[in-house]
């Protein structure tokens, strides 16, 4: 215990005394494919912004010239070229686009700005002296998000060494606090550059959350967004041509409730955590059947998700799968052992099934319908469903009711799957109870409350659950 504190201590220290720089920019690199955050200053997004700017103004139909008045984020991925995700604010300037003037400053009225909060995804392809507009996505932003984003304010020349010794004493509190230790000074220096970055993205979520979620720093508050897409989500789920074909589940026989919470009847398992394996979709699947097997038999299993990556053959492991698989394997398998007799590795193993030690069994698997009211109505009436969403608020998610901007939680790029244990309101919010595969030191004891009723980050898009005869 000594030596980790010790070595905690000297990492510190080489990174404050290393001049670190924590506003500076650095290159980084990332393999084709995969995405990765820019920086406002990166010189080929200062083109494309460019780029963009002008095309949106040609295509508009408003009567003044528009220029960017804020950046939130932007990402790019290597794709026969680039593939670039920018999130930024759009606001009316003085020129009209009828006349021609030396400058279009900003109009000094927030009225007459009439700012929109835009998502655009560009495919520049240098060689070629091509860009194309793939996407465009608008929508006018609030006053209250307005007064909320006004409240992070760049530092001035006074704050710099304040600022770096706070944050320096944040990312100690963070390294005590989930146990981080790191193999060098080298990658010491890294982790804070990535933990300060973070910091920053948590609070242009923040400042744009329509509910009444808090995001801050969390156990996944030093890795890069690609690192954590990587990790801990599977990229499998957006991939609708792999998806086995699944019978319709018959809908519920009566209206949803009001609420409905299955952890208060004795149907939902503790939080298990996947660790640093993408094997979500088997702890989605085997929550569910656990439900699923509770009801009929009355009798609370922790069922082993290891068997499903050791096991299923039409799935990737801890690179992704799909339920409609899982469920699948579970069929030809002949069913799941618990928790104690095949326990959890986070990582592939050879397939030690043993059909004797079978605790519990599927029959066949349905799919739920689109509609959020329909899944509410059939989960109260049958148990904890399977599901899946786009991950975009989780990785900084404290406590509270998510309710991302619609543009930045695509619902068809679909990256994690999760279990609906319940649904309801929180002063006024409507919501659905997730529960989580990433450990109980996550989010709200382990669960993520997101905003229910508007199909929010493809929430209803893959709901399904296996059939206990």
């Amino acid at each position: 215990m000594e030596t980790g504190c010790g070595m905690l201590w000297l990492l510190l220290g080489a990174a404050l005394g290393s001049g670190m720089g924590l506003g500076e920019d650095r290159a980084v690199f990332w393999p084709p494919g995969s995405l990765g955050q820019l920086s406002e200053s990166d010189p080929g997004l200062q083109e494309v912004l460019r780029w963009t700017e002008e095309r949106y103004n040609r295509g508009s139909n408003t009567p003044h010239v528009r220029r960017i008045s804020r950046f939130i984020s932007a990402s790019k991925q290597l794709v026969k070229g680039t593939r670039y995700i920018i999130t930024v604010e759009l606001s009316n300037t003085r020129c009209r686009k009828s006349a021609v003037l030396p400058t279009c400053d900003f109009y000094a009225e927030a009225h007459k700005l009439k700012t929109e909060v835009c998502l655009f995804e560009v495919w520049d392809i240098p060689w070629q002296g091509t860009s194309t507009l793939l996407k465009q996505k608008c929508q006018p932003k609030v006053e209250a998000e307005a007064r909320q984003t006004n409240k992070v304010e760049e530092p001035t020349s006074s704050q710099p060494l304040e600022e770096s010794v706070e944050l320096l004493g944040q990312f100690k509190d963070f390294m005590i606090q989930y146990n981080k230790v790191y193999s060098s000074q080298e990658e010491a220096d890294r982790r804070l550059h990535i933990f300060v970055q973070n910091l920053k993205t948590a609070e242009k979520i923040q400042s744009l959350d329509q509910g009444s979620a808090e995001y801050g720093i969390t156990k996944f508050s030093d890795l890069t967004e690609e690192e954590f897409h990587s990790t801990y989500l599977n990229p499998m789920l957006s991939q609708w041509t792999l998806q086995q074909p699944m019978k319709p589940a018959s809908p519920a026989r009566g209206p949803a409730p009001a609420s409905w919470d299955w952890r208060d009847h004795g149907a939902v398992s503790s939080v298990k955590n996947q660790g640093m394996c993408g094997s979500c979709w088997a702890f989605s699947v085997t929550g569910n059947v656990e439900g699923q097997w509770f009801l009929k038999n009355g009798t609370l299993l922790s069922l082993s998700e290891q068997e499903l990556v050791d096991c299923d053959g039409l799935d990737q492991a801890c690179r992704g799968g799909l339920p409609s698989n899982a469920y699948e394997a579970i069929e030809k398998l002949g069913g799941l052992e618990t928790e104690s007799d095949y326990s959890y590795t986070g990582h592939k193993q050879r397939c030690g099934f043993i059909s004797r030690k079978v605790a519990a069994y599927i029959n066949s698997s349905v799919e739920l319908s689109k509609d959020e009211n329909e899944i509410a109505a059939w989960l109260a009436e049958n148990g904890p469903v399977s599901a899946a969403l786009n991950a975009f608020a989780m990785q900084f998610y404290r406590k509270g009711v998510s309710h991302p901007f619609k543009i930045f939680c695509n619902p068809w790029m679909i990256d994690h799957a999760v279990l609906l244990v319940g649904y309801g309101e929180r002063k006024g919010i409507p919501l659905w109870a997730i529960k989580n595969s990433w450990g109980e030191d996550y989010g709200e004891q382990g669960y993520y409350y997101l905003y229910r009723g508007s199909s929010l980050c493809g929430i209803n898009r893959m709901c399904s659950s296996a059939v206990v005869g």
